[in-house]
């Protein structure tokens, strides 16, 4: 295995390069030390507030990697660990976009993936993924600084974090919601056992 490099998703990708093409930045960690060396310096940059010797890798004109070479990734054994990890179902799994326009072919993809349900919670559970996305992009202002989601990549990881503090409770869901006078104190009380569940997320691990 690849020097700082974990196994990573297992993504039935098949040929497609949606998130090659998109416009994203690439996290390199400073460990990743077989990466680092193919590929060229003039496409890293310091990447802000990561710690040190992390670097980010751009994309051309057109939003692609500078590694795709003739619609494939000329360093796929090596690839970065961000590349690994990436998973697109993540996005249907909490029922949001991938992002905008220049996430248009994610999108495509992520609209043709198809959950199954082989045993009985699995529906219910997919269904509080999606009520904890809803909720917390609805509540993203009371949430503190360190956790509000600003990307949609950000929000679906959380949804998955505290999906089941939300069983039982539907995307559409209206009991509670925000007034003119701000969220009411059953969100308030939930948005703090998210925080709480987070924490105890990040000390422990997933589970």
């Amino acid at each position: 295995m690849e020097d700082g490099c974990e196994g990573g998703a297992d993504v039935p990708c098949g040929d497609c390069i949606a998130c090659c093409t998109s416009s994203y930045f690439i996290h390199i960690g400073s460990g990743e030390s077989r990466t680092l060396s193919r590929i060229p310096k003039e496409f890293l940059f310091p990447a802000p507030g990561l710690p040190k010797g992390s670097v980010l890798m751009g994309y051309d004109e057109k939003g692609r990697c500078p590694m795709l070479v003739d619609g494939k990734c000329s360093i796929y054994e090596h690839r970065p660990q961000t590349c690994r990890n990436y998973d697109c179902r993540v996005f249907t799994a909490a029922g949001i976009k991938a992002g905008e326009s220049d996430k248009e072919l994610i999108d495509r993809r992520v609209s043709q993936w198809r959950f199954s349900y082989p045993e009985a919670g699995d529906r219910r559970e997919h269904a509080a993924v999606k009520a904890a996305a809803k909720f917390l992009r609805e509540h993203a202002d009371s949430l503190p600084d360190e956790l509000v989601p600003h990307t949609p990549s950000q929000l679906a990881i959380l949804a998955i974090k505290v999906y089941d503090m939300f069983e039982g409770r539907a995307p559409a869901d209206r009991e509670g919601q925000a007034s003119d006078s701000g969220p009411a104190p059953a969100d308030l009380e939930l948005v703090e056992a998210v925080v709480q569940k987070v924490k105890q997320f990040e000390v422990s691990g997933p589970r």
